[in-house]
């Protein structure tokens, strides 16, 4: 068992990673639904939260169903941040998580993000400040430094620990790598095995299957693994990486029309949250992905991403498990892009 303060996790626990644009209720709902054990919101700005943004403030619903869920936050600056997790707790997540791992370079360059990786003394100031100020776990993702030249973060993980983190999460890249290379597990692994180090390691990057989650779970002894762009059009990798870990066997990929029941689902979900208009637009991004792979797709990929009404698009599945119900999904695997912050 892994704990986060209170709250307690299985073992070799699964972390949904919080995705601006992606992990909205609708998303999280489905990883949920196929063994996620925790799950973050999209990565929430400090300023518009206190701004009382319309689009910063609906990103804090949240759903018992979903729980253990974590609220994500990203700043520049101490004050807003405090005031904004303040205001994150009364939404009543399990955790507030600090992003000090965004690469983007509008956020990035302002400080906030991985850009406070450049100035660690803030960085633990601002941790120190939010655990101070909340009554439920202070959490943190971050990377493994700026740069090549400022791969810090044994150091800092034994200072935001100091200051009263319940959990760290590590992607094992620096800033300037952006998602390009090979994720780096090794410092990961030695924050891990740190004997300073009281609180639970999870690592992230490049988890893209069964085989390689149980790799990292075995090489490095994190003790959680999360998953971010693998999961984009494929939230049933969670089930698929427990399932691993508890037979060493791989569940087959689900054929197409196990595909679009997954993806009427999702859309019915959209629409509930987000209302018709925008539930459709924010579904396009994940149609694709659900059938990535499939040959002379090219029209039927363009209804799903141009059709403006729900009976258009459960038409559209429906002819997609139709003509296309008896293919081979095997060999076809979502690579899931997106913004993992």
């Amino acid at each position: 068992m892994v704990k986060i303060a209170g709250i307690e996790l299985p073992d070799k626990p699964l972390f949904l990673a919080p995705m601006e644009d992606v992990t909205d209720p609708s998303f999280r709902f489905m990883c949920k639904q196929y063994g996620a054990d925790v799950v973050y919101s999209e990565f929430i700005s400090a300023d518009g939260l206190i701004r009382d943004a319309s689009k910063s403030l609906a990103k804090l619903t949240i759903f018992d169903y979903e729980r253990p869920v974590g609220i994500q936050l990203y700043g520049h600056e101490i004050e807003p941040m405090v005031e904004a997790a303040r205001r994150a707790e009364a939404a009543r997540p399990d955790v507030i998580d600090i992003n000090f791992g965004c690469p983007v370079k509008k956020i990035a360059n302002r400080g906030a993000g991985s850009g406070m990786m450049r100035d660690v003394p803030k960085m633990v100031e601002m941790t120190r400040r939010i655990v101070e100020a909340v009554n439920i776990p202070v959490t943190v993702k971050t990377r493994l430094g700026w740069d090549e030249s400022s791969k810090n973060i044994v150091e800092i993980a034994e200072r935001l620990q100091d200051v009263g983190i319940r959990a760290l999460t590590i992607h094992g890249r620096t800033r300037n790598q952006m998602y390009k290379g090979e994720a780096d597990w090794t410092l990961i692994g030695a924050v891990k095995n740190n004997p300073r180090m009281r609180i639970p390691i999870i690592g992230n990057g490049d988890v893209d299957s069964a085989q390689r989650a149980a790799e990292m779970f075995a090489r490095y002894g994190v003790d959680g693994v999360m998953i971010g762009r693998a999961t984009y059009g494929r939230p049933w990798i969670f089930c698929e990486i427990r399932h691993y870990l508890d037979t060493g066997e791989l569940l087959p990929q689900p054929s197409v029309r196990e595909r679009v029941g997954l993806a009427k689902l999702h859309l019915s979900k959209s629409l509930e949250f987000k209302g018709e208009k925008v539930g459709i637009l924010e579904m396009r991004r994940h149609f694709t992905c659900y059938f990535k792979g499939l040959p002379n797709f090219r029209e039927t990929r363009l209804k799903l991403v141009t059709q403006n009404t729900p009976e258009e698009l459960y038409e559209t599945l429906d002819y997609i498990a139709g003509e296309w119900g008896d293919c081979d999904m095997s060999g076809m695997v979502s690579p899931g892009l997106s913004h993992e912050v």
